[in-house]
């Protein structure tokens, strides 16, 4: 698989390209939507208000599916896939309770480029009784910008850069508010697969950040971007990050961040800043992502509102759409 995936939008104007509507429709519809990423399965239940989303509930379960990925030859084994399959179980039944009228079941980059995704993803959708559909990293870029530049709240001049870090794959989606995306790099490297490579101690020591430093460095060797006007952090380790070090990631609060990480057990690091320790585990890896992609940027990474959830949900929300998704039982 190659490290790297470019995917541009071409041969229309800029504002024919696949975007959802700003206009978000005014009935009060309560829409869900679940995730099943490399380290989380999410689920997000939300609402539109006065242009906005307002979320009415978020759960997240540490499912891991990205190890089995990484250690158990390019497969999910059984036992992964029926764990995943009676979270998301219960998180569509939890938004159903809600009074949830439509759901929609989305896979990311392990169930992507597992050798059985297909399978797996077929088996969740039978047991969960809702469609799941396994995004391309194309997709995955679009719906993440779509929820992270809503949730900003305020009108956005110039290109914007979201950066989303998952357990299996980056991506940094490139667009306008009203031109919408016109590029997804898709990177193969994530939190999760990086942990589970070069990460033995607890908390990592610096060889170890040495060696995630480095790993990285390599990874992107050659690897250019365009400095977008501004640059937004989507994911689960921008969003832990927030409560580390704040709401804006440059260089000064990134290294905080590493220090933090690197002195106490994860046990007591999640104790101290309220986060799982699972994801406290896989955290630095995503800090040095980070880290890597702001500097190619040129641009510090301010931690969005919003993300692939949101995104999901708004374009069930935008004219024209809510077709596509499940309605509920």
């Amino acid at each position: 698989m190659s490290r790297v995936t470019l995917l541009r939008e071409v041969g229309r104007p800029a504002r024919a390209r696949h975007r959802t509507s700003d206009k978000i429709s005014r009935r009060r519809m309560l829409c869900a939507a679940i995730d099943i990423g490399s380290n989380t399965t999410r689920v997000l239940v939300a609402e539109p208000e006065e242009g906005q989303l307002r979320k009415v509930m978020e759960q997240r379960a540490y499912t891991r599916i990205g190890k089995d990925v990484t250690r158990g030859g390019g497969e999910i084994s059984e036992e992964k896939l029926h764990e995943v399959a009676d979270v998301v179980c219960t998180q569509v039944r939890l938004a159903q309770e809600l009074g949830a009228e439509a759901i929609r079941i989305v896979a990311t980059a392990a169930i992507r480029k597992a050798a059985n995704g297909e399978e797996v993803a077929t088996e969740i959708e039978r047991a969960a009784g809702v469609p799941v559909d396994v995004l391309s990293d194309h997709e995955e870029g679009r719906l993440a910008f779509i929820g992270a530049t809503k949730a900003l709240g305020h009108p956005v001049e110039g290109e914007i850069a979201v950066v989303d870090v998952g357990g299996g794959s980056s991506e940094v989606t490139v667009g306008t508010i009203a031109g919408g995306v016109s590029e997804v790099h898709s990177f193969a490297i994530g939190s999760g697969v990086l942990s589970e490579d070069l990460i033995t101690g607890d908390p990592p020591g610096p060889v170890e950040i040495r060696k995630l430093r480095e790993r990285i460095e390599d990874f992107f060797a050659g690897v250019e971007l365009e400095h977008p006007d501004q640059a937004v952090a989507v994911g689960g380790s921008a969003t832990s990050l927030r409560r580390l070090v704040g709401a804006v990631l440059e260089y000064e609060t990134l290294e905080r961040g590493v220090r933090v990480l690197t002195s106490d057990p994860a046990v007591e690091v999640a104790k101290m800043f309220e986060l799982d320790p699972r994801r406290v585990e896989v955290l630095a890896a995503g800090v040095l992502l980070l880290e890597q992609f702001s500097q190619m940027l040129g641009q510090p990474l301010q931690i969005g509102k919003g993300g692939l959830r949101e995104g999901v949900i708004l374009e069930m929300l935008s004219d024209g759409t809510t077709g596509e998704a499940a309605r509920a039982a």
